[in-house]
């Protein structure tokens, strides 16, 4: 018995001592990105940008894999069931993480028990953008067309549950208006289709609509923050028009649960300094991104809250998804 205890822990001593060594030596192969939207939108871009200054700092690759589909889920779901090893990572949003626990009956992961917190990246105000066509220049305008077309009025949004969602079903809430929700597989589609003329409107991220915006192919009548942003400063905050209107996306680094910690920590590190580098913080600030860069134990913190406050506006505005 003396024995065999003396073996397991020389078995446990060298299992902590492979891990020690695994994440000292860490990374020492490709790294995999997993972006659970289609090519095209924000949480893709910002992907791609993380991904290559990662690169850069860890001596290895970083390779954006899109898995879109289901709001997210799917490459959500890919992320919690990989191995906890640091070698598949993702950059997560709001819909999959905080949204779809409130949403989506048997998800197949649970957020909270199957991933693990590596930084808050940045918080995006999302613009309310409309195709020219459409006559209004104001939200007031906007407002009294949409209830004088009520059932009407469409708008896309990255997918059910995505921010662009709940941020058109808040409005509802907010106005009395009835607008009808289309969804598209990613920011890019749901961009594309509102450039189109397919939909009437978008609550789309700042960094997907701005160029369409600048170029005139979309018309912004506001962003979805409290405050106005700084890069379009004439454009009116939603809140100046409904007190209290706040939605938009948010970008966060996640690794599998059980990921070492010594690996989360160096992630983390990483991450912070890249998002500290003037031309990433320039490159953010210009599209109305906003730089956080905490700890893991802080964006946790953020997870939680943003899972009540998004779970208050489901209830509050009946949202079911069949």
């Amino acid at each position: 018995m003396k024995m065999l205890c003396v073996l397991l822990g020389l078995i446990a001593c060298s299992m902590g001592l492979a891990r020690h060594v695994n994440a000292q030596s860490y990374p020492s192969r490709v790294i995999r990105l997993v972006s659970p939207y289609a090519p095209g939108g924000g949480t893709d871009l910002l992907a791609r940008t993380i991904g290559q200054k990662l690169a850069e700092v860890l001596g290895y690759s970083v390779v954006v894999d899109n898995r879109p589909g289901a709001g997210g889920i799917i490459g959500t779901e890919f992320v919690a069931k990989a191995p906890p090893d640091g070698y598949t990572i993702m950059l997560a949003s709001p819909s999959p993480i905080v949204v779809a626990p409130h949403l989506v009956k048997n998800l197949p992961y649970d957020p909270f028990k199957d991933l693990a917190p590596i930084t808050l990246i940045a918080i995006v105000p999302a613009i309310m953008a409309v195709h020219p066509s459409l006559p209004a220049r104001t939200v007031k305008e906007f407002i009294q067309l949409a209830k004088s077309r009520a059932g009407e009025l469409t708008y896309s949004s990255s997918g059910n549950g995505g921010t662009g969602h709940l941020a058109g079903a808040l409005f509802d809430l907010k106005t009395g208006t009835k607008m009808i929700h289309v969804p598209y597989k990613g920011t890019g589609p749901a961009t594309t289709a509102l450039i189109a003329g397919e939909v009437s409107l978008s609550f789309g991220e700042t960094i997907a609509l701005l160029p369409h915006v600048k170029s005139g192919r979309l018309r912004a009548l506001a962003v979805t923050s409290l405050k106005r942003s700084s890069i379009l400063p004439e454009l009116p905050a939603l809140a100046e028009t409904i007190p209290g209107y706040t939605a938009g996306p948010w970008y966060g680094l996640l690794a599998p649960v059980k990921t070492p910690s010594e690996i989360i920590a160096r992630l983390n590190r990483e991450v912070v300094n890249i998002l500290r580098m003037p031309d990433v913080k320039a490159g953010l600030t210009s599209v109305g991104a906003e730089p956080v860069g905490n700890t893991p134990n802080e964006f946790a913190l953020v997870l939680k809250e943003e899972t009540e406050r998004w779970g208050r506006v489901i209830r509050d505005a009946s949202i079911r998804i069949e």
